[in-house]
């Protein structure tokens, strides 16, 4: 028996445009983000998906209900985005001018909480949590589960056995996918960052 998940980034917002931190802010997608989720509603026309599960957030949930307009979408809290604290709206030349030596902190030790926000250690709690959750009620099913960057960054981070700290060295662009199979609660990757299909 197996739970074949498909890992979604939303896609682009104002704020991912303009390359600002986002984590527990509620931001909507823009008109390429909407774009985007109907370009992922052709490329995933032709899976079964039995279940669809979201980040709370708006920018998540409107894409997954673009792409899913006839399924009905389970909103998870734990599936949201890392909380950035004092970075939150903040692009990166904002961050060196106001907080440089926190940045360098946080960037050296982000298992832990510098930032008034979450670490690393926090969000990845959550993230299993709601994966478990997910695995346990979806056997031999295929799932669609839209989330952040962070989120699926530490899944993908568990099934590689990578330490938490390599989490920023995976590359995901927005609305990209990832697969992965799972057996028995390990998992296979099978697809990554697939975003090919934008410019199709």
């Amino acid at each position: 028996m197996s739970t074949k998940v498909i890992l979604i980034r939303h896609g682009e917002t104002e704020w991912s445009y303009q390359k600002r931190y986002c984590g527990f802010t509620d931001i909507e997608l823009n008109e390429k983000g909407r774009q985007q989720a109907r370009r992922l509603l052709k490329r995933l026309s032709k899976e079964k998906i039995h279940k669809v599960y979201s980040s709370d957030m708006k920018r998540t949930v409107q894409f997954a209900k673009i792409v899913f307009k006839d399924l009905p979408v389970e909103e998870l809290l734990d599936l949201r985005e890392m909380n950035f604290g004092i970075f939150e709206g903040l692009t990166y030349q904002d961050i060196m001018e106001k907080y440089p030596r926190v940045y360098g902190e946080w960037l050296g030790s982000s298992l832990d909480i510098i930032t008034q926000g979450e670490g690393l250690k926090i969000l990845a709690r959550r993230v299993r949590k709601a994966l478990r959750r997910i695995l346990s009620q979806n056997s031999n099913k295929t799932v669609a589960v839209f989330t952040h960057g962070g989120p699926i960054r530490v899944i993908l981070c568990d099934i590689l056995r990578l330490d938490l700290k390599e989490i920023w060295q995976i590359e995901l662009g927005l609305a990209s996918i990832s697969i992965i199979e799972f057996v028995k609660g390990r998992g296979r990757v099978h697809l990554l960052n697939d975003i090919p299909y934008l410019n199709r």
